[in-house]
């Protein structure tokens, strides 16, 4: 059954992002050659949209970027991680020497040194131009690739704000720049790295090594996630890693989960309703994105104060609420769940009555509200 379920998601995103794929052919200065792009715009994506998105470049955008879109496709309908444009850059005719790099020092040379400049002064310019895309740029590889995008890392303001490295077959010396510049880095960076018990015997013990180094790092600019996967091949590995990746990178865009709830909200010693603030505030720092709060979060967050009693926190709630969703009657809701805990039944009964008139949401009823209303009314004879 898990296997028929993961085929026909499969297919579904596929044709999703199919439909939505712009090929571009742009000619690079740098490479002095054409080059083909590959550009999935999200779903209702137009030119006139008042927000932009966060932009996935993809390397080995031949296999790598279907898969990708796949993926982003999935997560952004059920509201995990943004939408976003993914930009795969085909690389089959000339992969070999986009990944040059010295045998002396392990940088980027000639066609190699050419390739990094043509997507940092090219690529993205290009992208950049002619869709609406935000400043948090993540980026992706897999073997060679998964190493060259590291090359970014060590410019001392780095293209991007995250790095999704699978199976990275490393050049000799990038694990000790890497590590170096990851401990001193001074701007946010989400970094996910994985291999495999079946990978490539090099690929693995230098990738377990790398690790080593990283999660000793005590830098909190360094998001950091590893993963070593059992049974993947270092050429399946892809379709392991990449949704292991986009959920730790956007994992706090995502809404409040059943553990986030235990975990964190339900042990917090101060007010839970400044911690929803707070995460949405981290979403627009990190992303740039101005995400309306969720009702499930609401929800969430009513539970808690339901849960600890701690009624007090109903009022600053409704405050959000109102201003979240004007045209509902959540901040009613909440504003009458304040004065009906705190001693102040008519002002909780009209509450309810004036919320009678809003838009209902989730699971707020007419019918409650008035069912609410008039409970108070019979107990207290007004």
């Amino acid at each position: 059954m898990k296997r028929i379920f993961l085929f026909f998601l499969f297919i579904t995103v596929f044709q999703l992002s199919k439909a939505q794929v712009i090929v571009e052919t742009i000619y690079s200065e740098k490479l002095q050659q054409e080059r083909q792009l590959k550009i999935l715009l999200p779903k209702g994506y137009s030119d006139t949209d008042k927000k932009d998105y966060p932009i996935i470049v993809v390397l080995d955008g031949d296999y790598l970027f279907e898969l990708v879109t796949g993926n982003t496709d999935y997560y952004s309908y059920w509201e995990d991680i943004p939408k976003v444009i993914v930009v795969g850059i085909n690389q089959a005719d000339f992969r070999y020497d986009d990944m040059n790099y010295s045998e002396q020092n392990s940088l980027p040379i000639e066609s190699g040194a050419n390739f990094f400049e043509f997507i940092g002064m090219e690529v993205l310019p290009f992208v950049q131009s002619k869709f609406k895309t935000k400043a948090f740029k993540v980026a992706v590889g897999h073997g060679e690739t998964a190493n060259f995008i590291n090359y970014y890392l060590l410019k001392e303001k780095p293209l991007f704000n995250a790095f999704i490295c699978i199976s990275p077959d490393f050049a000799p010396e990038m694990p000790n720049y890497l590590a170096e510049s990851l401990a001193k880095i001074k701007s946010k960076i989400f970094y996910y790295l994985a291999t495999s018990k079946n990978d490539v015997q090099h690929i693995k013990e230098v990738t377990n090594m790398f690790h080593d180094k990283l999660k000793i790092i005590d830098n909190k600019n360094v998001l950091y996630n590893f993963d070593e996967f059992e049974a993947p091949s270092h050429y399946t590995m892809p379709a392991h890693a990449l949704p292991k990746a986009l959920e730790n990178i956007f994992l706090v865009f995502q809404p409040i989960s059943k553990k986030e709830y235990t975990d964190n909200i339900l042990k917090l010693e101060g007010s839970p309703v400044e911690y929803l603030v707070e995460k949405y505030q981290t979403i627009n720092d990190l992303f740039g994105i101005k995400k309306q709060i969720l009702v499930n979060d609401f929800k969430a967050i009513a539970a808690a104060i339901e849960k600890t009693k701690n009624f007090e926190y109903f009022e600053p709630l409704s405050k959000i609420a109102k201003k979240e969703y004007p045209d509902a009657m959540l901040g009613h809701y909440y504003l009458a769940r304040f004065y009906e805990q705190t001693g102040e039944p008519k002002k909780a009964m009209r509450t309810y009555q004036s919320g009678y008139i809003l838009e209902e949401i989730g699971g707020l009823t007419k019918d409650m509200m008035l069912d609410k209303a008039d409970a108070i009314k019979a107990d207290f004879g007004y």
